[in-house]
């Protein structure tokens, strides 16, 4: 039994029907590294096996009665993997599109939370015959980092020698039983959460001080010219996917090469994370270009940021963000990455000085029954066209190992990672690093972007277009003609190499 913290029960009380909170990953496995060849039951007793190792994937929420506190993890007694692990057929000709729109159609149901937090759905059908794998998981349960490290578990680092070593791991039978831990009682669960709730308002007064202190030292940074500063919340200008959400959901993929954006790191002198957001900032500039759509102000990103330390293993969210500019605004590529390195050094100098356990001490305090009912008034009431957006995208980027890793045998050829829309924004980028590629996956509310594939096919393009302003390639045919506003730059400097900066 396991409380869940204040920072991961704000994604359950932020779920309403149009908004869902769980994050999900699309694998494509190539399968032909299998002894004796791919079966759908082989799969389903692979996760079996490894189910002792990931403890949200047997664990469901269970009430604190009347809400005042909030919910805890128990394990699930009538755990059925049946339920859990499903298959599914992909729409001739089983390309990355036909995977996409299965990816699209599950990430648009909610979990259903009387059950384990997860579905896997195996996608049979697809071209050259691989198989792919859809999984999503509750933001209540893991985040990025902690999703990350799950890949730990759930994959092997070599393809087995032949078919001895099928599934050598340790294994647990599908239908095991729980722990047979003891379930409190609703009286107990009372009296849990009245000590715990004592506890936590003892310590008010002491984040009080400490916020206060954080807010000064922003403020004062904020006031010193010569210092850099990150984006503001609620400055960012109206998009076509800014707006209130609806249930249905579009995906799409990209990739580029990593080692592309190595180069342009190091030229520029960097950050991988900088190269990655002026990506995606020159894909949205091109999309909102084709559109006629393309504010004059720049866009805002906000960006996750792990504060797990290096020896934290516990799952669950250790979370904070930053608000980022992406200097859309600017024509020149290489101009924009350069806005973008500076914006994004003054929103770290900004979020250290408010400190990395800021957010999740708040949340602490997140009133399990009005958080909840204040966010399905704000959805379902669409106060979310009435205002000027939050933010204008959510951008992640998740580190990934840099050699092959293996999933029930079948080698893992690309996995695009899947983060949440929000309500008020229908635009999720994630980016996870693999091996030699980059793999970059949009989740779209399909409502407010129902052309989602023109967004990842404008990564490519992008991506060229930075690389030959960097002075590394040649460019792609560059998108119509700027805006008025825009600030481009007369001539396009060519970059001089720097030190490498910090990825």
């Amino acid at each position: 039994m396991e409380r869940l913290t204040g920072l991961d029960a704000m994604f359950l009380y932020l779920e309403t029907p149009t908004n869902h909170m769980h994050v999900a990953m699309t694998m494509v496995l190539d399968p032909s590294t299998v002894p004796g060849g791919y079966s759908f039951e082989t799969v389903k007793e692979f996760i079996g096996s490894r189910l002792h190792l990931v403890p949200p994937f047997r664990r469901r929420l269970r009430e604190v009665p009347f809400r005042l506190h909030h919910p805890i993890w128990v394990e699930d007694p009538s755990f059925d993997l049946d339920y859990h692990v499903r298959r599914i057929g992909a729409p001739a000709p089983g390309g990355r599109r036909e995977l996409a729109e299965m990816a699209g159609r599950i990430a648009s149901t909610q979990l259903d939370r009387t059950k384990p937090l997860w579905e896997l759905w195996v996608v049979e059908g697809l071209k050259h015959d691989r198989i792919g794998v859809v999984t999503k998981v509750h933001h209540s349960a893991i985040d990025g980092a902690s999703g990350s490290e799950l890949m730990v578990h759930l994959f092997d680092l070599e393809a087995p020698a032949n078919a001895a070593d099928v599934s050598s791991g340790p294994t647990v039978s599908p239908d095991a039983k729980g722990s047979g831990e003891h379930l409190p009682s609703d009286v107990e669960m009372l009296g849990y959460a009245a000590v715990s709730r004592l506890r936590r308002n003892l310590g008010l007064p002491s984040l009080l001080g400490q916020t206060a202190r954080s807010v000064s030292r922003v403020l004062a940074g904020r006031r010193d010219p010569e210092r850099p500063v990150g984006a503001a919340p609620l400055t960012a200008p109206r998009t076509p996917w800014n707006g209130p959400l609806t249930a249905r959901r579009g995906v799409g993929f990209a990739r580029v090469a990593l080692a592309d954006v190595k180069a342009i790191k190091n030229t520029c002198a960097a950050t991988v994370n900088d190269v990655v957001l002026a990506v995606c900032a020159g894909t949205l500039r091109r999309y909102l270009e084709h559109k006629g759509a393309l504010p004059a102000e720049p866009l805002i990103a906000v960006c996750p940021i792990s504060v797990r330390a290096n020896a934290d293993d516990q799952l669950g969210n250790k979370v904070s963000a930053m608000f980022t500019s992406l200097a859309t605004d600017v024509a020149d590529p290489v101009a924009r990455l350069r806005a973008i390195s500076e914006v994004t050094k003054g929103a770290k100098e900004e979020h250290n000085a408010v400190g990395a356990s800021m957010l999740q001490e708040w949340a602490e305090f997140a009133a399990p029954n009005t958080f909840n009912l204040a966010s399905r008034l704000y959805s379902g009431a669409g106060l979310a066209g009435s205002h000027r957006p939050i933010h204008n995208v959510i951008i992640s980027n998740v580190p990934g190992p840099p050699f092959p890793l293996y999933y029930a045998d079948a080698e893992l050829v690309a996995a695009y990672p899947m983060g949440p829309v929000m309500e008020g924004c229908g635009l999720n980028i994630t980016v996870m690093s693999y091996r030699d590629s980059i793999d970059i996956g949009f989740m779209v509310d399909e409502g407010l972007v129902p052309d989602v594939w023109d967004l990842a096919e404008a990564v490519g393009p992008a991506m060229a277009e930075l690389t030959t302003a960097a002075g590394l390639g040649r460019s792609a045919p560059r998108s119509p003609t700027a805006r008025r506003g825009d600030k481009a730059t007369k001539s396009r400097p060519r970059a001089k190499a720097a030190k490498v900066g910090k990825a």
